[in-house]
C-alpha cells in the first residue's frame, strides 16, 4: 500500500463511513498530504505502513521550523491521528506510531460576544420598511435564538420548520440532523418574514424550499449572511468584530450564563464533544468573576 493508494481509501472512508462533508474531507486529507510529502521527499518512505514514531517526531521538528502555529500543529497531529486510527482499523498496521504523539499545549482563546442589550441594539436598528428588512431581522433572530452556524442558516428549509412542536430541523456538519428548540421572538420574525415579504418574491427554481432568499429569489450565500450581520453591526454602532458565529457564541454563553443544562446546549449547537462546548463554563466563570469584582464590597480591595 503506498501513500496514494492509503490516502484514497481514507477518502472513502471519511465519506462513507463517517459521513463528513467535503471541506471537512479536504482538510483531513490536506493534513495526511503534508505527512506524505515530507515522507517522501526527506525520509524517502513510500508508504504509510513503514512510517514510526520517531519518524513522526521528525516531521513535527519540520513542521516546528516552518513556523507554523501551536494551532496549526495540533490541528495537523490530529488529522494525521485519524489517519493511522484508520489504518488499524483496515489492519494495514498493527501499531500506531502516533498512539503516544501529544500535540502542542494551546492556549484557549474565548470566543467574542454580544451582550443581550448588544444583540437587541443590532435587530432594533434594521429599517423594517425596507426591502428585505424582515428577512433580516429574520436572519438575526434565527442565528441568536438557535445558535445556528451560517451555513446550516444558509441550509435551513421550510420543510423542517415545526413551530406548532416547538422546534425546527437543522442539517449540520457531517450532513446530521439534528432538531433545535424554536420559540418567541425568532418564530415570529420567520413567520411575518415567511408570510409578507417572502409571500411576495419570485422564487428561483430549485429554491422553493430554502427558507432565506436573495433579492433575486435563489438561496442566500454564506458571505451575503456575513455581510448583513457586518453591515448591520456597523449601524447600530458595534465596536466589536461581528461575524455570524458571534451570534452562536452569544447564545451559548447567555444560555451557560442562565444555568442551561451543559448536554442540553451541547445537543442544541450540535457539538460531537462535550469538551467543545465546555468552552463556555469558561466564559461563565469569566462573567462571575467580573460581576463579583463589580458588586461585592470588597472585591475590589
Amino acid at each position: 500500500m503506498n501513500w496514494n493508494q492509503a490516502l484514497k481509501s481514507y477518502q472513502q472512508y471519511l465519506l462513507l463511513e463517517r459521513s463528513l462533508a467535503a471541506p471537512s474531507i479536504e482538510a483531513y486529507t490536506s493534513d495526511v498530504s503534508k505527512l506524505m510529502h515530507f515522507a517522501l521527499d526527506e525520509l524517502k518512505i513510500s508508504s504509510p505502513i513503514n512510517i514510526t514514531s520517531r519518524h513522526f517526531q521528525n516531521f513535527l521538528a519540520h513542521l516546528f521550523d516552518l513556523g507554523l502555529s501551536a494551532h496549526t500543529q495540533g490541528r495537523i497531529i490530529s488529522g494525521n491521528k485519524s489517519f493511522f486510527q484508520f489504518l488499524m482499523i483496515e489492519k494495514a498496521i498493527t501499531n500506531n506510531p502516533l498512539e503516544h504523539i501529544e500535540g502542542p499545549r494551546l492556549g484557549r482563546k474565548l470566543p467574542d460576544t454580544l451582550s443581550i442589550e448588544e444583540i437587541g441594539r443590532m435587530i432594533d436598528s434594521v429599517d423594517r420598511s425596507k426591502t428585505q428588512g424582515a428577512r433580516n431581522v429574520a436572519i438575526l433572530e434565527t442565528l441568536y435564538g438557535c445558535g445556528l452556524r451560517v451555513s446550516e442558516l444558509c441550509n435551513l428549509e421550510i420543510s423542517g420548520l415545526h413551530f406548532k412542536d416547538g422546534f425546527i430541523r437543522v442539517l449540520g456538519k457531517g450532513n446530521k440532523e439534528r432538531l433545535v428548540p424554536a420559540g418567541g421572538a425568532m418564530v415570529r420574525a420567520l413567520e411575518y418574514y415567511l408570510g409578507e415579504e417572502r409571500g411576495r418574491m419570485g422564487i428561483a427554481e430549485g429554491s422553493e424550499n430554502h427558507v432565506f432568499l436573495n433579492h433575486r429569489g435563489g438561496h442566500m450565500s454564506r458571505v451575503a449572511i456575513f455581510n448583513i450581520v457586518k453591515e448591520t453591526s456597523v449601524f447600530a454602532g458595534i465596536r466589536k468584530k461581528v461575524s455570524p458565529h458571534t451570534f452562536r457564541h452569544s447564545f451559548a454563553t447567555h444560555m451557560v450564563e442562565a444555568g442551561a443544562d451543559l448536554r442540553a446546549v451541547q445537543d442544541m449547537l450540535g457539538h460531537e464533544s462535550i469538551t467543545t462546548t465546555e468552552i463556555y463554563t469558561h466564559l461563565d466563570r469569566s462573567f462571575l468573576k467580573k460581576e463579583f469584582g463589580k458588586y461585592h464590597p470588597r472585591g475590589q480591595q
